[in-house]
């Protein structure tokens, strides 16, 4: 007898997933309703997890990211299914009591742990959010573009009447409107200078690639370093973690590249071998060659064992999902 569990309630801030739980036995069927995607596994245990993220943003002040969500696992602890949202937690127990699959409840377990955990990928894993694309989303650019040739053009006029006043008092509102519609793409038509700032960060941060000063994955991450010899763990303009570069037991040491089963990231170790931190994605080696020579890291690539990932992943300290 299927058993089905029906989800609403998003991440605060954003819109309402949509994602169907079905069971037949001990296997899980799950299933983003908008976009029609499913996914079938057969999971040891459900892990119902909430876990918050303190990060340094560019003035210096900490900013607190909290996330659930439920994640199916294996055997071995790896990350099957990962669905993100608010999930009711008596309707999560009686699912998993119905279904045969434990349940294991970590929303009151530390952070870290919580992180690290789901930085334990599976071959093969998937992440459903049940959130369907913005019909907006293609309309963006152009519309980005016409907000900043707009916004630049009000600036200049008003400014050239001499009252430079009216033009900040209008972006102060324009700010606080943004703030209540969340709709940050109009930052630029109170924010004008964004329309060039944007690419020419972006092309500075290439030619920092290329340099050797910075290193970029696919998923957004980067890491960089500071002059007091403290390796940064980037997202945008967010400190996710910082780590003091050096041969001593818990100082980052060597970068490892690697590829398990379809799976790639980099774990960054101590020169006693222990994992520092996890960072899943693509990592491109002749960046990260140049990256490491720059900073006098020793850098390995390697195609790990099932044994070695999962030694390698119960070392870590410190994860990025």
């Amino acid at each position: 007898m299927n058993q089905i569990l029906p989800i609403a309630g998003a991440i605060k801030g954003s819109r309402c997933p949509k994602t169907a739980l079905t069971s037949d036995g001990q296997t899980l069927a799950a299933t983003d309703q908008a976009t029609g995607h499913s996914v079938r596994v057969t999971p040891t245990r459900l892990y119902h997890y909430n876990y918050d993220q303190q990060v340094t943003i560019a003035n210096s002040k900490q900013k607190r990211h909290s996330s659930q969500g439920v994640a199916a696992l294996d055997a071995d602890g790896l990350v099957l299914l990962d669905l993100p949202g608010e999930w009711h937690a008596s309707h999560l127990k009686d699912f998993a009591h119905q279904a045969g699959i434990p349940l294991e409840d970590a929303r009151a377990e530390p952070s870290v742990n919580v992180r690290r955990v789901l930085a334990a990928r599976a071959p093969g894993w998937q992440r459903l959010r049940g959130l369907s694309a913005s019909s907006l989303r293609k309309w963006q650019k152009p519309m980005v573009i016409f907000a900043g040739v707009t916004g630049a053009a009000l600036m200049v006029y008003l400014t050239s009447l001499g009252i430079w006043g009216a033009w900040r008092g209008l972006s102060a509102i324009g700010h606080v409107v943004l703030d209540l519609l969340d709709a940050k793409w109009l930052a630029v038509a109170f924010s004008p200078l964004l329309l060039v700032i944007r690419p020419v960060t972006t092309r500075l941060h290439r030619r920092r690639v290329k340099k050797g000063t910075a290193l970029s994955s696919t998923g957004g991450l980067y890491l960089s370093t500071k002059p007091n010899n403290k390796l940064l763990v980037n997202h945008g303009n967010e400190v996710l973690a910082e780590l003091r570069i050096g041969e001593a037991p818990g100082q980052a040491f060597r970068l490892l590249l690697y590829r398990y089963d379809g799976l790639t990231g980099l774990f960054i170790l101590d020169r006693t071998g222990r994992s520092l931190h996890h960072l899943p994605g693509l990592w491109p080696p002749e960046d990260a060659n140049r990256f490491a020579t720059r900073h006098n890291l020793s850098l390995s690539a390697h195609r790990l064992t099932r044994d070695e990932y999962l030694t390698f992943l119960n070392s870590t300290q410190e994860a990025t999902p």
